[in-house]
This record gives C-alpha cells, structure tokens and sequence, in this order.
C-alpha cells in the first residue's frame, strides 16, 4: 500500500475535523455526510491543481459543507455564544488560511478550532 500524498492526507484531515463538528452538534446524518464527500471530492481536483494550498483545505470543507447546509437544511453551526436575538451561524476565520476556526461573527469572538465544537474548551452543541 502506497503512503498517502501530502494533499490526501490533508483531504482526510478535513473530513475528520468536519464530521467532529457535525457529530458535536448532532447532524451528522447520512445526507449530511454525503455533502462532506461532494466536497472532498471537489477539494481534491483543486489541490491537485494548487497543492500549496493544502493547509486551507480543512476550512474550504467546512465552508462547502456550511455553505450546502444551508441551501439545503438551514444555518449550522448555530452560535452558542449569543443568548438573545436571532439565532446566526459561526463563521469559518480565516476565510481561505491555516489553522481555521469558528467564530461568532456579532460578538467577534472566537468560539472553537475547528474539528473542536462541543469539545472541553471548544462549544458546546446548541440545546
């Protein structure tokens, strides 16, 4: 069995962390899996094109999946942080860089790395 490339390792990285989320806030559903492999799919042809791009992979998931819950199911993750008002999605920083994580984008705080959503120190999972 050949090793994996670089870029296969940071496409398996990315998926991990996404479903961490998912898991963390109970929507990990078969459907929403799928749309985490549509977009590890779509990742792979683009960091076979810019393999210098490997390390935003993890945020480029989390932002296709966010991106496709949305059209499809609503807003997710729903921010913990904010006790009043309309509920509103965290937000992916930085927006195409290493090292993402959520952010509440009203409080402008941030709230957990991604992969970290309802882990000791990260958000817990909306009630």
């Amino acid at each position: 069995m050949d090793p994996l490339s670089p870029s296969e390792q940071a496409l398996h990285a990315a998926r991990a962390l996404v479903l961490a989320d998912l898991v963390a806030g109970d929507v990990a559903e078969a459907d929403v899996v799928s749309l985490v492999e549509e977009s590890v799919v779509h990742r792979r042809w683009w960091v076979e094109q810019w393999p210098e791009g490997a390390e935003f992979l993890a945020g480029l998931v989390a932002q296709d999946v966010q991106d496709a819950l949305l059209e499809r199911y609503g807003r997710w993750p729903l921010c913990p942080v904010c006790g009043s008002g309309d509920p509103h999605a965290l937000d992916v920083e930085p927006e195409l860089g290493p090292d993402p994580h959520w952010v509440c984008p009203k409080a402008g705080v941030k709230v957990a790395a991604l992969g970290s959503l309802g882990a000791p120190g990260g958000a817990a999972p909306p009630a």
